[in-house]
């Protein structure tokens, strides 16, 4: 999430359309923020988690969440930062598409999100 918002927001603030740089549409704007909320909500459950599990205190469900949001935030975070780069998104000159397709992987290769939520749901019943 962190190398699309590092391609991003220089992007936005040197493409222009219509005399004026992108960054400045109101919807672009509501990109980026949408894209920096996801970052930084990630960012904090994990090292929240992370901390508990420093802690000896590990606990299935949040570290099954961790990866889940992390995981489905990252991929909806590169389609935004494709979507703000338009065509450029798609070629290989940046790598956005790369980008996406790590973040796809993250949701498959380590468990699929249906298998993250199975474990959760689980726990939250066992214990609840």
């Amino acid at each position: 999430m962190q190398a699309c918002m590092d391609i991003v927001i220089p992007y936005v603030r040197q493409r222009e359309q219509f005399g004026r740089p992108i960054g400045e549409f109101q919807l672009i704007q509501g990109k980026l923020a949408d894209m920096y909320t996801a970052l930084q909500s990630s960012r904090s459950y994990v090292y929240a988690v992370a901390k508990d599990c420093d802690n000896g205190k590990i606990d299935p469900k949040d570290c099954s969440g961790t990866i889940l949001l992390a995981a489905e935030r990252a991929t909806q975070v590169a389609l935004q930062a494709i979507q703000c780069l338009g065509g450029n998104g798609y070629i290989n000159e940046y790598p956005t598409g790369r980008l996406l397709r790590d973040a796809k992987m993250y949701e498959i290769a380590a468990g699929t999100s249906e298998i993250r939520r199975l474990v959760i749901g689980r726990e939250l019943f066992k214990h609840q």
